[in-house]
This record gives C-alpha cells, sequence and structure tokens, in this order.
C-alpha cells in the first residue's frame, strides 16, 4: 500500500511540472534608451543680442586751411610789435576735441554653419552669420582759443601809443556733434570645443568680422576780436567784432572688415534642435569722416595792401575738421539651431 501511494505522489508531481513547462514565461520590461546626440553636420538657425560698443572716443582735428587775420595782423606793422603774436591758423583748435559716442543697441539674424566631430568629445566647425542692428550712439565736443598782440609806434602823433599799446584779443569758441551707427553685422568663424556631457558643448572662436557702417559730423565755430586803445582818427575801430560763421559737415558710410573672437556655451535639448549662448568681441578698425571747412567771414570790405583785400562776406579764417570714429564692441546673444 505504502508503495502505492508514493507513486501516485510522484506520478502527480511529473504531470505539474510538465504543465508549468507549458505556461508563458514572464520577463521584465525592455529598457529604452534616447538616441546619442550628433552633433556632426550642417545646422541652421536664428540668433538675438545686444551689442555694447568699447571704444566710445571719437576725435576731431581741425587742418587751417587760410589765416588772413593772423597774416595780416603780424606783418602789418612788425617793428612796433611790442607784445605776443597771432597764431597762424591756431583758431583750428577750437574745432578739435574729443565726442564720446557710447554705441549700443540690439542685435538679431541668423546663423549656418557645419560641426565635425571626432571621438566622443571634441568637436570643429566653420559659422557664418549675419545681423541687421539698432547700434547707435552721439556725442559733443567743445574748444576754445586765444591770442593777441600789441604794438606801439612811440612818440609822436601814431595810431599806437606811445603811453598806452594798442591790443588785439582774438577769441575763437568750437563745438560740434558726432553720431555713427553699426548697420549690420557678419561674421565667418572657426569654431573649436568639448563636448562636457553629450548634449553640452563648449567652445571657442574666431575669425573674419564685417559690417556696414555710418557716421555724421557737424561743427560750428564763434570768432570775435577785440581792439582797444586805438588813437583817433582810428578809434573808431576799437570794441569787439564778431564774425559771420559758416558751420562744417561731414557724412561718412562704407562697408568694413576686421576681426572677431569669442566663445560660448551649446546645448543640444533634443536630437535636432540646440540652444546656444555666446559672446564675441568685434573690431572693424576706425574710420575718418572729413568735413566742410568752418569759416569766418569778414563782415564789412578790408583792404589792408599787401596782406589783405576781402569784400563784405568774403572769408577770413577757414579751418577744415577730421574725426576719427572707431567701430568695435562686444556682442553678447542667444541662439537656436536646428541641425541637419
Amino acid at each position: 500500500m505504502k508503495t502505492i501511494v508514493m507513486g501516485a505522489s510522484l506520478l502527480a508531481l511529473a504531470v505539474s511540472s510538465a504543465r508549468a513547462a507549458d505556461l508563458p514565461s514572464v520577463k521584465g520590461p525592455t529598457p529604452i534608451y534616447p538616441p546619442t546626440p550628433n552633433w556632426a553636420g550642417f545646422y541652421a538657425g536664428l540668433n538675438a543680442g545686444y551689442d555694447w560698443g568699447t571704444a566710445a572716443n571719437a576725435t576731431t582735428g581741425s587742418a587751417p586751411l587760410f589765416d588772413a587775420i593772423a597774416l595780416t595782423a603780424n606783418g602789418i606793422d612788425p617793428a612796433h610789435v611790442v607784445a605776443g603774436g597771432l597764431i597762424n591758423g591756431g583758431t583750428a583748435l577750437a574745432n578739435s576735441g574729443t565726442a564720446k559716442v557710447s554705441q549700443s543697441g540690439f542685435i538679431g539674424g541668423g546663423q549656418i554653419g557645419y560641426n565635425y566631430q571626432w571621438g566622443s568629445a571634441f568637436l570643429a566647425g566653420l559659422e557664418a552669420d549675419i545681423q541687421g542692428t539698432g547700434v547707435r550712439g552721439s556725442g559733443v565736443y567743445a574748444g576754445a582759443f586765444q591770442d593777441s598782440i600789441q604794438w606801439n609806434d612811440g612818440p609822436g602823433a601814431h595810431p599806437c601809443g606811445p603811453t598806452v599799446n594798442c591790443v588785439l584779443v582774438r577769441t575763437a569758441v568750437g563745438a560740434g556733434r558726432v553720431s555713427a551707427n553699426t548697420d549690420w553685422l557678419g561674421t565667418v568663424r572657426g569654431r573649436l570645443g568639448y563636448l562636457v556631457s553629450p548634449t553640452v558643448l563648449v567652445y571657442g572662436t574666431g575669425g573674419l568680422a564685417y559690417g556696414g557702417v555710418s557716421a555724421s559730423a557737424v561743427h560750428s565755430g564763434i570768432f570775435q576780436g577785440s581792439i582797444a586803445n586805438l588813437n583817433p582818427p582810428f578809434a573808431g575801430f576799437n570794441g569787439v567784432i564778431s564774425l559771420p560763421t559758416l558751420p562744417g559737415s561731414g557724412h561718412y558710410s562704407n562697408t568694413r572688415v576686421g576681426w572677431t573672437a569669442g566663445g560660448g556655451l551649446e546645448w543640444m535639448f533634443t536630437p535636432n534642435w540646440s540652444l546656444k549662448a555666446e559672446a564675441l568681441y568685434y573690431d572693424l578698425g576706425k574710420a575718418s569722416v572729413g568735413s566742410s571747412p568752418v569759416v569766418a567771414a569778414s563782415p564789412i570790405t578790408v583792404v589792408v595792401p599787401p596782406f589783405l583785400s576781402v569784400n563784405a562776406g568774403r572769408p577770413l579764417i577757414a579751418n577744415r575738421p577730421m574725426t576719427r570714429v572707431a567701430y568695435d564692441g562686444v556682442v553678447v546673444r542667444a541662439g537656436v539651431s536646428y541641425h541637419f
């Protein structure tokens, strides 16, 4: 009887094992891994940011074209000059000075580029971009100049002296406004980067910068002469004489080429899209803005042979200003790109 029971138990165990083998197996879910970002290849996108100019000084210097007053005053009676002397062309200093022209403004446009990746961490590429800008700036300068001359003809009835010197004091005051713009800006740059993680790139960049720039300048002046101590019958010329003036102005517009360098951080937030933040310094050099002369005219017809013969309204003094404007700055911007 015991033998029969043991046999039945063994048979039941065998049947149960066979049925279990026929049941489907139960396994855990298969893990899904995100695709590895591929930085290599072409990409294109948009960017926007702000541009701060770094060289704010626009310097104006004036070249004297002619100075009939100095030539006449120094040459009319050199034997009796007892003090001073007018500086030929000295009034040009009144139209010389430095204006603070701080250019800044919004910048935005697009970029296109190509990346080559080697290994798991290094990347090299080439990127070109072009942006429209609202970069503007303007500033003013002021200048002044004064010189004088004295005569004394000695004893007797003469225009000057003998007890008091005749004195001519000449004063010039000038001012100007300078404006500068960067109308558009582009770069062509190499990029060299390191992947601190599969999705985050740190890079340096540098290369060619080019842009459309413009500038304008307006210059004005006030010219006065003060005469004292002339004897009769010339005493009627004593007093202050203001000369009519004509302002000068100039304009410059051109495409300039320079260089740029900087760096940034780029994040591949999906397999085909990336965000970047970068800063670039660029330098397009300096431009010269030549202006028409600032002129002081004669209020009356004056004839002083052989030094001076000029009709009313004709120039007595003319100075030609030249202004140097720098175009460089720092661009801080963000961008988004699609990687093909």
